[in-house]
């Protein structure tokens, strides 16, 4: 009877360890509030970016705020632009003022600043 407890207790263990692990390989909760703001990201993608060290929080919620704004920049370009060494919040929040104070600024031309050492917004 007690090897049936403990083996009930290995299996309860080991659940909570499977869950735990699957959890942070796939951030449901990231993923619910991207579908709940229609910004389009796959589960796949959030489980891809963790993959390549890309944190989903960052690009996940730059996504949510140029959707917001009313510009569409893909997660591609933004985990791009990440593993360069960019900064892709400030990438974001430079084309957003850009585009409301009717300056023409592209993702293309904000990356490159952004990657040459200068602050995009100010820029």
């Amino acid at each position: 009877m007690l090897e049936g407890i403990g083996l009930l207790i290995l299996v309860v263990i080991l659940s909570i360890v499977g869950l735990w692990v699957l959890l942070y390989f796939v951030p449901v909760g990231l993923w619910f509030q991207a579908v709940l703001t229609t910004t389009k990201v796959s589960l796949i993608d959030l489980i891809f970016m963790r993959w390549r060290k890309v944190p989903p929080s960052i690009i996940v919620n730059a996504m949510i705020n140029a959707k917001k704004a009313g510009i569409e920049i893909s997660s591609d370009k933004m985990e791009a632009h990440f593993l360069a060494g960019g900064h892709v919040q400030n990438v974001v929040n430079a084309l957003i003022s850009a585009d409301k104070a009717n300056i023409p600024l592209d993702f293309n031309m904000a990356t490159a600043i952004d990657l040459a050492g200068r602050d995009v917004f100010e820029a």
